[in-house]
């Protein structure tokens, strides 16, 4: 039996680490522990140029012996959640607002562990300062992301209300740096790399986003309770070696940027910016746990979910604990 083949659909496209143009059936895919003779090929999902989602393109470097890792590309984070719900990869590495979102619908997608914080950012036109700066002020935002959710507990904490106090324009994350050069808004809350194309353009950071119990909250690899259930053993593989390409990240970010530049093409200085605003993770420990209860409730708030979710159910720690107990990290 092999392990599922990826269909790559709409925009995504199919990128073979390690392996030159083979298909996981031309490479002779066996699940661990299968009967197979080729290697296991494990599809992971992540986003187009995108620094805080770079981690598996090490993966196929740093695999275990017998796995071999092909990454494919999406456009959204909601993409690559129905994907791994579909089936038709195994694992992502995406926003946890979508697997939030995932769950709440009844999907089967499980966090199995963190992947980055941060990469968000509330930035705006030269003279900005403090959140309270943007009364009355234009502020783009992408509706039903993280970032509104931390634009408005930041507002809140100051004593302000986003939808009265400030002209919202709801926008998406690739025009944010453009519409604030052309002078369209005054300020935007959005992800990266939209801050660093800002602030490297002349803007400024008006207040950190971080200062709410969401915290810094952003990145998860998830799968299915399906594939736990049927290989936990594959799943602790794939766990173990996005521990040992977070844990490389976090040790030389100079080569994670350069990685990012030559892989994708961006403006070094934009991508060097972005960076600092990152913090490779895959750990989830109570803190972790509490900002993500923190999401869920502000999400279930702005009716971006329909739907309970248990935060307990959506994590799954099992993985990471013997990651830790195992000493690989």
């Amino acid at each position: 039996m092999r392990l599922r083949s990826p269909l790559v659909t709409g925009s995504a496209v199919l990128l073979v680490a390690g392996l030159a143009a083979c298909s996981p059936d031309s490479a002779g895919a066996a699940p661990a522990g299968g009967d197979g003779d080729g290697p296991t090929v494990v599809t992971v999902g992540t986003l187009k140029g995108q620094p805080h989602l770079y981690a598996p393109f090490l993966y196929e470097d740093l695999a275990p012996e017998g796995v071999e890792f092909e990454v494919v590309q999406f456009d959204t984070s909601p993409d690559i959640k129905n994907a791994v719900v579909s089936g038709n990869i195994d694992f992502g590495v995406a926003g946890v607002p979508s697997a939030v979102s995932g769950a709440a619908a009844g999907q089967d997608v499980v966090v199995v562990a963190a992947a980055a914080d941060g990469g968000s950012g509330i930035i705006g036109r030269e003279g900005l300062d403090g959140v309270e700066s943007l009364a009355g002020l234009t502020v783009g935002y992408p509706q039903g992301s993280s970032q509104e959710i931390l634009l408005r507990l930041t507002l809140e904490a100051a004593g302000m209300d986003a939808d009265s106090d400030l002209e919202l324009v709801n926008l998406p994350f690739s025009d944010m740096a453009g519409a604030l050069a052309a002078g369209r808004i005054d300020a935007f809350a959005s992800a990266e790399l939209g801050p660093s194309t800002a602030l490297q353009a002349g803007a400024v950071e008006v207040a950190s986003p971080y200062d709410t119990p969401v915290g810094r909250v952003n990145i998860g690899l998830y799968t299915t309770g399906e594939l736990i259930e049927s290989d936990p053993e594959l799943v602790q593989q794939v766990v173990d070696t996005h521990v040992r390409a977070t844990e490389q990240m976090a040790a030389d970010p100079q080569a994670w940027a350069d990685g990012v530049v030559a892989e994708f093409g961006i403006d070094q200085a934009v991508v060097d910016t972005a960076v600092q605003n990152i913090w490779p993770r895959w750990e989830i420990d109570d803190e972790y746990a509490a900002q993500v209860g923190a999401l869920v409730e502000q999400m279930a708030l702005l009716k971006q979910i329909d739907g309970d979710v248990d935060v307990a159910t959506l994590l799954d720690t099992t993985f990471v604990e013997a990651t830790e107990a195992g000493g690989d990290s």
